[in-house]
């Protein structure tokens, strides 16, 4: 259970169920496109945002760039032109 329904569940508070909330991240070196989510609001997937980047930036990817997508689970989270990457 994410972080943000934790809180909503203290809170009682009921959630509309919405289309979900995904990070896109895309570098050019190595050529990937990753999927972090799903989230259930933008606010949530910014706060989680920098632990994403730092951990990419960890294993030395470059050009990296961030798009916040609310559309349904992608078919798969990470997506690497580079054939040698896995």
């Amino acid at each position: 259970m994410s972080l943000f329904n934790r809180l909503l569940n203290l809170l009682k508070i009921k959630k509309v169920e919405t289309t979900p909330y995904w990070l896109k991240i895309t570098t050019k070196v190595p050529n990937c496109i990753y999927y972090f989510g799903p989230f259930d609001s933008p606010l949530e997937a910014k706060a989680l945002q920098a632990g994403y980047i730092e951990d990419l930036m960890g294993e030395n990817a470059q050009g990296i760039y961030v798009e916040l997508e609310q559309c349904s689970a992608p078919e798969e989270l990470t997506v690497c032109q580079d054939q040698d990457i896995f």
